[in-house]
């Protein structure tokens, strides 16, 4: 929802579940339930006009705000549940995702973004995007994964096994170095250094 503060009122509103519908025309096990797509957490890159969606789904969708409206650029699914948190890092396109599964994931979105900001004005019509690989976890290490793209996938550039449903998430520099700092059930804050970011 994009909101006019000026006149307290909404401009524009979008339904994650409208996703969802198109997926559900494709035949689906009998007895199997679907989480209907609720966002959970909204970052916004510093550029100011394009903004993150974790959602129920799993799934990360990016928006880009265009005058009053905003169109989906793109989607894609990185955790088997939930993700509970979105958190765009300071200056770039890089999105740290969080979720119910236990998995912190570093995603770079800029040559997405990018290409679509720099190709030209057309009507555009509702694609259907592609979902991500799937990302091979090994222990509670940071796996950074080759390939950022491949034919339209997004594939994590990290994967964090925390073990522990996130419930917050942040990117920061302490004593000069990029960090990530975790919130989950626990009485615990845990520290990831992202180094080669």
């Amino acid at each position: 929802m994009l909101w006019n503060l000026q006149k307290a009122r909404p401009v524009w509103i979008t339904n994650l579940q409208e996703d969802e519908a198109e997926e559900m025309e494709s035949p689906q096990s009998p007895g199997q339930l679907l989480n209907p797509a609720l966002a959970h957490s909204v970052s916004v890159a510093s550029c100011g006009n394009i903004f993150s969606c974790g959602a129920e789904d799993g799934k990360v969708r990016i928006f880009r705000v265009t005058g009053v409206k905003c169109e989906q650029e793109l989607g894609f699914k990185g955790h088997t549940l939930g993700v509970s948190q979105v958190c765009f890092l300071p200056e770039s396109y890089l999105l740290l995702t969080g979720g119910n599964d236990g998995k912190i994931m570093l995603w770079d979105v800029s040559s997405e973004v990018e290409k679509k900001q720099k190709s030209p004005t057309k009507p555009t019509h509702r694609k259907k995007t592609k979902r991500a690989a799937y990302t091979k976890q090994s222990g509670n290490t940071h796996v950074p994964v080759a390939g950022e793209e491949e034919h339209g996938k997004i594939i994590p550039k990290l994967s964090i096994e925390h073990g522990e449903k996130v419930n917050w998430l942040l990117s920061t520099k302490i004593k000069g170095y990029q960090n990530i700092l975790v919130a989950d059930q626990t009485s615990c804050i845990s520290v990831y250094p992202l180094k080669e970011f």
